[in-house]
């Protein structure tokens, strides 16, 4: 540790459950954060002032205006250039923390990029939006032996829960299986900012422990900031007729479960069922005499009311103006091809 680091992380070295050795092993840690909205940007953030030495930020998605309210790294330049939210978040990061080694993925997770993108980590934060995303996450986290972090919110409530995977119950000792039935979101609930602050710290403060060597809290935690309401309730170990734990079943992981179309969102379906490469400058010349085309180096926007197109280098596409797969498959196939 050079007399930089101690200097800039004194306030942690002093801290006894950390000290040296623990800031040490923060700046030796390396941390992958899957979904960088609300949650993921908070976690990012404050990893990189913590000086966790690596940090990959994994996320599909790019910055909009209505995400400001609640996503920590983004500002209003990010979401008028409609940059990625891994780019943008990345980019602020080395502002707070040059010497973090950032890597920003603008990606799916998916079962077939799943061992590239956490295989080489010590640990995962959730900053998804999605049940089949963290039953992925936990798959391989249990089939693979590395800790994770589960962590949710919507409207004014939200839950963590640290997972350590032959010590502690999985999000399938919990949950077996996805919830039934339409499910509430930011987007059709709301959202307040300082639910997701407080889960986000709640779970880089286990992530924290976890890295310096410390035991995480056997709890789950639940929060309602609006009715001032915190419960904890005593997190089981493995569970013995568990999919994951106990039986050792990881469809998500092998794929089984993946869905190559899904809503995304409010009023928005994505297409990720297409893995090829596309030439995005190529493409805005072709769709430019059909609608108004904004592009960079990391998406294309495509608009033909009422329906918005980003699509992505890989051909993985957002189609925004409906929930009907039927007619986001077709506008796919009609503007970038079947």
């Amino acid at each position: 540790m050079s007399p930089r680091d101690r200097e800039r992380y004194s306030r942690q070295i002093l801290f006894a459950g950390i000290g040296e050795k623990g800031q040490q092993q923060l700046l030796d840690a390396r941390v992958a954060v899957a979904g960088c909205g609300a949650l993921g940007s908070f976690q990012a953030g404050a990893l990189a002032r913590a000086g966790v030495g690596f940090i990959r930020i994994i996320d599909r998605d790019y910055v909009e205006l209505s995400n400001l309210q609640r996503q920590w790294l983004f500002d209003e330049s990010d979401a008028e250039q409609s940059l990625p939210k891994a780019v943008a978040a990345a980019r602020k990061m080395v502002s707070l923390n040059s010497d973090v080694c950032v890597e920003p993925v603008v990606a799916d997770l998916t079962p077939s990029n799943v061992e590239d993108l956490l295989g080489d980590v010590d640990l995962v934060l959730d900053g998804t939006d999605n049940f089949e995303t963290r039953y992925l996450m936990n798959d391989f986290a249990v089939r693979s032996n590395h800790p994770w972090i589960y962590g949710a919110a919507v409207g004014s409530y939200g839950i963590v829960m640290a997972v350590t995977p032959g010590e502690s119950a999985c999000l399938r000792c919990i949950y077996p299986d996805p919830p039934a039935g339409a499910q509430p979101t930011c987007e059709t609930a709301g959202v307040l900012g300082p639910v997701t602050a407080l889960i986000a710290s709640l779970q880089v403060a286990e992530a924290v422990k976890i890295l310096c060597g410390a035991r995480p809290t056997r709890k789950i935690t639940t929060v309602d900031v609006w009715t001032g309401e915190i419960r904890q309730v005593a997190q089981p170990g493995p569970v013995a007729d568990c999919p994951a734990c106990g039986r050792r079943e990881f469809p998500y992981l092998n794929g089984e479960r993946r869905a190559p179309v899904s809503l995304c969102g409010h009023n928005a379906v994505q297409i990720h069922e297409r893995a090829r490469p596309l030439e995005l400058r190529d493409l805005a010349v072709r769709l430019a005499p059909l609608g108004a085309v904004r592009s960079n180096e990391f998406a294309l926007r495509f608009e033909v009311p009422p329906y918005l197109l980003t699509i992505f280098p890989d051909g993985r596409a957002i189609i925004k103006g409906t929930t009907d797969i039927g007619v986001a498959r077709s506008l796919y196939a009609r503007y970038i091809g079947a």
